[in-house]
């Protein structure tokens, strides 16, 4: 109790010292959501008597650690997100101060494997992606072995006969995480015995095993053929089109802005499009957010008018000016719930 109360008087402390000596909005976290943040921010400075937000791209995971290391002038007051918080994350915010945290969905986004276009559009599965980037694959039923694929066809006879190679992003990312889950779980989960360690099953003698499910699963191979790529995917884009044979992972907007340069590849026929991703035909989508510290509201100026601004149908609804920028709104209902959620300022349920 004494702890708890010392924490609190810390935070109060902390936030005095913010009114003197901050008047405008910090914002951190993921690469996909900071073109649009940086949008709003752009327009809510210019058609506001507030300060336009500074908007930083850490990615998700580098901006919830910043966002969750306490209350105050030194940290920020929004980190957005291209997955959902989690509780080891709402953990940590709790251990320093911050109990009170306002989640708020802006939209979808889809991930994308993309190549330059002056090479042949890739046609890949989530099986396809597994066995080229899991860093150990099945060598038949209940063996793993080292991933020994060194090229495309190794995988998959249809496909090219060309050196894996794919630059994405680092484990901060949360297009990593997304890209780990929807993608390579995705093909996973095709080899019945390494699904069956999700839950256990007795019919095949399986017992349950979630750790070693994700690690299979998600654990990307370390041998060359996977490149972290940093948290900018411009950088992304520009090592494409240098090489032709390679391919880069991050978000649908990218690819969308660099239409002139990069193609994305069809995943179990479905190409990335704003139409697929938004009726969830696309199977690597993933939604997008942003977390608000209310210990902050009220105290640095503007934070509930630029939570407003990004909510705003104008912005990220369905003719919304970011979906220019490549985003894909929610359906009504969804908008509706975030709307509820920013005029309440409804503290996050886990």
């Amino acid at each position: 109790m004494f702890k708890k109360t010392i924490l609190m008087a810390a935070a109060l402390i902390a936030t005095v010292s913010m009114a003197q000596a901050r008047d405008q909005i910090k914002v951190v976290g993921s690469s996909t959501v900071y073109p649009f943040a940086t949008t709003v921010a752009e327009k809510f400075g210019k058609s506001t008597s507030f300060k336009t937000p500074v908007v930083e791209s850490t990615g998700s995971g580098g901006g919830l650690k910043l966002f969750c290391a306490g209350v105050g002038v030194n940290h920020p007051d929004i980190t957005n997100a291209s997955r959902r918080i989690k509780k080891k994350e709402v953990a940590l915010c709790a251990k320093n101060g911050i109990t009170d945290i306002v989640e708020v969905k802006v939209g979808y986004d889809g991930i994308v494997m993309a190549n330059s276009k002056q090479s042949e559009v890739f046609k890949l599965t989530r099986k396809d992606i597994f066995l080229a980037l899991a860093k150990d694959v099945p060598a038949g039923e209940g063996k793993l072995v080292p991933n020994p694929n060194k090229t495309w066809k190794d995988i998959n006879s249809s496909l090219p006969d060309i050196k894996i190679e794919v630059l994405g992003p680092p484990p901060t990312s949360g297009t990593r995480d997304a890209f780990a889950e929807l993608a390579m779980e995705g093909g996973c989960k095709k080899f019945k015995w390494i699904k069956a360690m999700k839950k256990g099953d007795k019919t095949l003698g399986i017992k349950k095993d979630k750790k070693a499910y994700k690690r299979i699963c998600h654990t990307v191979r370390e041998d060359g053929a996977y490149i972290e790529a940093g948290e900018n995917d411009n950088m992304i884009i520009g090592k494409l089109e240098a090489n032709p044979k390679a391919l880069g992972i991050f978000g649908y907007s990218f690819l969308d802005q660099n239409a002139d340069k990069v193609q994305g590849s069809t995943i179990e026929g479905k190409e990335p499009t704003f139409e697929a991703i938004a009726d969830g035909k696309y199977p690597v989508s993933r939604p997008l957010y942003f977390y608000v510290k209310k210990a902050h509201i009220g105290v640095v100026p503007g934070i509930e008018e630029f939570m407003n601004e990004f909510a705003a149908e104008k912005a990220s609804g369905p003719d919304g000016y970011l979906t220019d920028k490549g985003l894909i709104p929610m359906g009504d209902t969804e908008r509706a719930d975030r709307k509820k959620a920013v005029s309440t300022l409804a503290n996050l349920k886990m």
